[in-house]
């Protein structure tokens, strides 16, 4: 995009002022006719709604980096068509094609802005969100200026950076030549300082910014006083060693009580292990210490043992963990270990390796301890990621370790655009099945479940004995996020096959879609549980009822739970 803003014409054109020379100054206000109209068109597409209700500063940000695509556009064509010297329309009939096109653009713009409020409440409907009104405007044009004009102002600033080095190097070199290298060296210096300097810093920032919250306790979590929990008596991980999210996890989750009031009687205590960042300074002392949790609070004698990977934070589930030890009367033994400070969406960019290499080595430890265990005395073994997590559990499931050694399945919940598996089995999927809720080879080894459906009940007669489950929102923008959404119209947008968050009027806009999906990331767990990357008790309790199959479960037991987590305050 800066290059082509860089671009901006030199000479007078019968479209804009005659300026008196040389390209537009950085704060000037002389634009380029053909990109305002381009523009134009950009911002009334930037109003299209997109998978999460917007704010009014979020649909700032995104109209303000669309009318700049837009006046990239417009001053590239415009580049080019006097690059290659194309003749222009004779005046009469120029001010008529003109008249045409901008009577057009401006008809596109106003039905736009008319309906946006219209579009945007279609969307908060199906969230059951607030309506907005027109009063929001201000603010939209607010922030679309002030970003439009930072972008504006950052690329003309790159251009006369270009023109500068130009002119330096055309004192030895032919003008061209001089040009060519100009550009391409400050080209160079961009991505340099965005790809290593800016990226490294903001992750530097980031992990300063999110650390010391990792140290802090969520207000109402004391330490646990259970010998079956991590960072309790005769624990070999320390409280405070945990991190936030790991307190949280230890110190919480249905009691004996609540579960024996679902149940009927005869419920155990369940076992949570977890070992923090600060617990042991290599990645190999976490692994050896989680199995030496696990070995110490009993947990190969339970009757499910659950190899979790964590959120970036270090967050485990509540509305999955729970529901696993209701069902099953706390005979659960549930683990984890965290591996960043950074909350989801900036760990998805940083902590991918990270994620990898802590699932593999995990699981790589208590799976090979599993391994020697004699096979009818010993639990049931299964993989369990939210988000990122996912990712994780992904990276195990290509491990040969398991192939040696078959674990028993492993439950994914909102499944990022990173993940290899899910996009490789969405894009195989059987055909007629639509892409939000894929079917794959009949249901042999994979199932998919979103809120509201369940797995179909003849397919499970076929599952095999190592089983895998996605539980996704088809309005979850973690999972339907990719920069393929800049050119190419996605098959989870195609008539007929859109699953039920997807509003009607979401239209695929080549450039400006990937941007308003984009957009949607950072809000996707601040939406109403059963939307977006916000996942229900019900759906995690009949994703693991599913894939364990516990002994007589039935559905109203499933509804049962839901009731009883909500009665406890649990999940």
């Amino acid at each position: 995009m800066a290059q082509a803003i860089a671009t901006e014409q030199t000479q007078p054109t019968d479209d804009e002022p005659s300026p008196a020379s040389g390209p537009p100054r950085v704060f000037s206000l002389r634009f380029n006719g053909t990109g305002m109209a381009f523009a134009a068109l950009f911002f009334g597409f930037s109003l299209f709604p997109s998978l999460l209700p917007r704010a009014g500063y979020v649909q700032g940000i995104a109209s303000g980096i669309t009318i700049m695509i837009g006046y990239a556009i417009g001053v590239g064509i415009h580049t080019l068509w006097r690059f290659l010297q194309i003749p222009s329309p004779r005046p009469s009939r120029a001010r008529v094609i003109k008249t045409i096109l901008l009577a057009l653009v401006g008809l596109s713009v106003v039905t736009a802005t008319w309906k946006y409020v219209g579009w945007q409440n279609e969307v908060r409907g199906i969230f059951d969100a607030p309506s907005i009104s027109p009063l929001t405007w201000p603010v939209i044009v607010l922030v679309t200026v002030l970003v439009a004009g930072l972008i504006l102002i950052v690329a003309r600033s790159l251009r006369r950076l270009v023109v500068f080095g130009t002119r330096l190097l055309g004192r030895r070199l032919p003008p061209r030549l001089a040009q060519a290298i100009s550009f391409a060296t400050i080209a160079l210096m961009i991505w340099l300082l965005v790809t290593g300097v800016l990226v490294n810093g903001f992750f530097a920032a980031a992990n300063a910014l999110f650390a010391p919250r990792d140290s802090a306790t969520t207000e109402g979590v004391v330490q646990t006083t259970s010998t079956l929990r991590s960072g309790g008596p005769e624990s070999l991980v320390e409280w405070d060693t945990l991190g936030r999210k790991g307190r949280d996890f230890v110190a919480t989750g249905p009691t004996v009580e609540q579960i024996d009031e679902f149940s009927g009687g005869g419920a155990v205590e369940p076992i949570r292990v977890y070992v923090g960042l600060d617990s042991e300074p290599t990645l190999r002392g976490r692994a050896d210490l989680l199995l030496q949790e696990l070995q110490r609070t009993g947990a190969f004698d339970r009757e499910v043992l659950v190899v979790a990977t964590t959120t970036g934070t270090g967050f485990l589930d509540p509305a999955a963990v729970d529901a696993l030890e209701y069902m099953y009367n706390g005979d659960t033994a549930i683990s984890g270990v965290q591996y960043s400070f950074l909350p989801s969406w900036i760990s998805l960019l940083a902590d991918q390796d990270a994620v990898k290499l802590t699932s593999r080595t995990v699981f790589d430890t208590v799976h090979d301890y599993w391994s020697t265990l004699p096979a009818d005395d010993r639990p049931a073994l299964y993989l369990y990621g939210l988000s990122l997590g996912s990712f994780g559990v992904e990276s195990v499931l290509t491990s040969i370790n398991v192939v040696n050694e078959p674990i028993d399945g492993a439950f994914m919940s909102g499944p990022p655009f990173v993940n290899p598996l899910h996009n490789e089995i969405e894009a195989d999927r059987d055909p007629g099945s639509p892409a939000w809720l894929p079917k794959f080879e009949n249901g042999r080894t994979v199932q998919f479940t979103s809120s509201g459906s369940q797995i179909d009940a003849v397919i499970d007669q076929r599952w095999g004995p190592s089983r895998l489950v996605y539980l996704q929102h088809s309005s979850d923008p973690v999972v339907f996020f990719n920069q393929k959404l800049a050119f190419e119209d996605p098959e989870w947008l195609v008539a007929g096959q859109r699953g039920p968050d997807i509003p009607e009027s979401m239209t695929w806009v080549p450039l400006v879609t990937m941007w308003q999906v984009a957009l949607d990331l950072p809000a996707a767990g601040s939406v109403p549980v059963g939307h977006g990357h916000m996942y229900s008790k019900q759906s995690n309790a009949e994703a693991w009822a599913a894939m364990t199959r516990p002994e007589g479960w039935t559905a109203s037991d499933t509804e049962r739970l839901v009731a009883q987590m909500d009665a406890d305050g649990t999940g």
